[in-house]
C-alpha cells in the first residue's frame, strides 16, 4: 500500500496542546520544516510503492524528516529515537501536531526505509536542500553553473585488516557457523588459534619477524584444518552446502590472497566490498571504504558553500575516469547546465562527456586559462574543509551501513544533512536581521 500521507488538520485537543502551541514558531527548524516542499519528497517517495493490499508504511513527511535530522546533526539510529521522543521541535519538523511522549515507528523502520529508497531515490533530498536554498535566497540558482569537484573516502566501519586477524577471524565464524548448524569438527582450534594471533601480534610489534612468520603459518595451517574438515562433512548433504558456500568462500579468499598481490582482496569478512584505497595522506598512508566524489560551488554563496552533488565509486577508479559518471548526474540533479569545472590535478587525462570536454580545468593548466578562471582556481581549496565538515559532522567519517548500498545511501545522505545543517545556520541569522532591524527601528521611534 501507499503510505498515508500526514496533512495539517488544525485539530484541538481537550487534554494535550498542539505543538504550534507550546513552541517557538521563530526557531529555525519549523521556518525549515515550513520551507520545505514536502509534496515533492512524497511524490518521489512514493513512486516505489505500489497499490497492493497490506499494512500502509509509515509516512513519508516522518521517515524523510528523520533522515533529514540523523544526517544534519550526527546522530545514530538510537540517538535520534532518544531525541525525538524528548525534542518537540523534531516531532513538528517530521509533521507531528500533537507531543508524542513514545516513538510512533520502530528503529528498524529508518534501515528498512532506507534500503527500499535507494541511493536514486534519496538523492531528491539533496536536490530539495539546493532548492530550498535557493528559495530562501542562501544562494542564487547561478551559482550552480560552476563547480569544484573533488574526491575523498569514506571509509567503513571495520577493524584494521592483518593478514592475522583475518585467517584467525575467518576461523572463528567458521566455527561458530558450525556449531549454530549442529556440525560437529574434529577439533575448532579456539585455543591454540588465540594463541598463535596473539604471539604473531608480540613478535610483529618486538620486530622479531621470523617468529611472527611462523605464528601466521600456523593461522594459515588451523584455517585450512577447519575448511576441508567442513568440506568434507557437508559433502552429501545439500543444504548445508548452501549455507556454507559464502562463507567458505570468502574463508578461501582469506587463505589464498597474498600480501602484495594485485587485484581485489578481502578487508573485512563481513563487509567484504571494502577497499584499500591510498590518497596520499602522512598521516593515513591507507583508508579502508570506498572512493566518494563530492562537489560544491566555486562561489561562496550567502549562506555558505553548498555540496551540489555526492556519489559514492566503487572500484577504486582513477578520479579523471570519474566525470564521465559524475557530470551527466550533476546535471540531472541540479537541472542546470554546468559551465565550468575546476579540479585538482588528479583529474588529468579526464573522460569528461563531449559537451564538458573543454569546460574541465586542472590545476597547473596552463591553455584556456584567462584571469576569471585564474581566480576561480584559488578557491579550488574551499572543497576541503567541506569534506572535512561531511566527515566530521555528517557521518561520512565511518560508514556504519551495511553492503555497498549503504556506502552509496550514506554518502547522499551525508551531503544533504550538510546542506540542510547550513540552511539553519542561515534561517538563523535571518532571524537576527530581522530582530536587529526592527529594534533599530524602535530606537528610531524612540529618539
Amino acid at each position: 500500500m501507499r503510505p498515508r500521507e500526514r496533512r495539517e488538520t488544525s485539530e484541538q485537543d481537550l487534554f494535550r496542546s498542539r505543538l504550534d502551541q507550546i513552541i517557538d514558531m521563530k526557531h529555525a527548524l519549523v521556518k525549515l520544516a515550513r520551507t520545505i516542499d514536502w509534496g515533492f519528497l512524497e511524490q518521489t517517495f512514493g513512486a516505489v510503492y505500489t497499490d497492493k493490499p497490506g499494512q500502509p508504511p509509515l509516512p513519508t513527511r516522518l521517515m524523510a524528516g528523520l533522515a533529514i535530522l540523523k544526517h544534519s546533526y550526527d546522530l545514530s539510529d538510537e540517538a535520534l529515537c532518544d531525541r525525538w521522543v524528548e525534542n518537540p521541535y523534531f516531532q513538528y519538523f517530521c509533521g507531528e501536531e500533537f507531543f508524542q511522549h513514545a516513538l510512533v515507528f520502530d528503529r528498524s523502520s529508518l534501515t528498512r526505509w532506507r534500503q527500499r529508497m535507494g541511493e536514486d531515490k534519496l538523492k531528491a533530498l539533496l536536490q530539495e536542500s539546493l532548492a530550498v536554498a535557493t528559495r530562501t535566497e542562501a544562494m542564487k540558482p547561478s551559482d550552480l553553473a560552476c563547480v569544484v569537484i573533488d574526491t575523498t573516502v569514506q571509509p567503513k566501519a571495520v577493524m584494521f585488516p592483518t593478514d592475522a586477524k583475518l585467517l584467525n577471524r575467518a576461523r572463528e565464524r567458521l566455527v561458530r557457523l558450525t556449531k549454530k548448524l549442529g556440525v560437529s569438527l574434529r577439533q575448532s582450534y579456539a585455543r591454540v588459534g588465540k594463541l598463535a594471533l596473539i604471539k604473531h601480534q608480540r613478535y610483529a610489534h618486538a620486530h622479531q619477524f621470523k617468529r611472527a612468520n611462523r605464528s601466521l603459518r600456523k593461522l594459515k595451517t588451523y584455517l585450512g584444518r577447519v575448511i576441508r574438515d567442513i568440506e568434507r562433512r557437508i559433502v552429501r548433504n545439500e543444504d548445508l552446502r548452501e549455507a556454507f558456500v559464502r562463507p567458505l568462500f570468502l574463508a578461501r579468499r582469506v587463505l589464498e590472497q597474498e600480501r602484495r598481490q594485485r587485484g581485489r582482496k578481502v578487508y573485512s569478512l563481513h563487509a567484504p566490498e571494502v577497499e584499500c584505497i591510498g590518497k596520499g595522506k602522512a598521516h593515513r598512508p591507507y583508508e579502508f571504504g570506498v572512493k566518494v566524489s563530492v562537489a560544491t560551488t566555486v562561489k561562496h554563496s550567502a549562506g555558505g558553500q553548498f555540496v551540489t552533488h555526492a556519489t559514492a565509486l566503487p572500484g577504486n577508479p582513477y578520479d579523471g575516469h570519474t566525470l564521465a559518471t559524475v557530470i551527466p548526474q550533476m546535471q540531472a540533479l541540479i537541472g542546470n547546465i554546468l559551465h565550468r569545472c575546476i579540479t585538482d590535478a588528479g583529474y588529468r587525462g579526464h573522460n569528461a562527456p563531449p559537451d564538458h570536454k573543454f569546460k574541465v580545468y586542472t590545476s597547473g593548466q596552463k591553455r584556456r586559462v584567462t584571469p576569471q578562471i585564474k581566480h576561480e582556481f584559488k578557491r579550488r581549496a574551499a572543497i576541503e574543509p567541506v569534506i572535512g565538515h561531511l566527515k566530521e559532522h555528517h557521518r561520512m567519517g565511518r560508514n556504519y551501513l551495511a553492503h555497498a548500498s549503504g556506502d552509496a545511501i550514506n554518502a547522499v545522505l551525508a551531503a544533504a544533512g550538510y546542506n540542510f545543517r547550513r540552511l539553519l545556520a542561515w534561517l538563523r541569522f535571518l532571524l537576527l536581521r530581522i530582530l536587529i532591524a526592527l529594534d533599530l527601528a524602535a530606537q528610531l521611534k524612540l529618539a
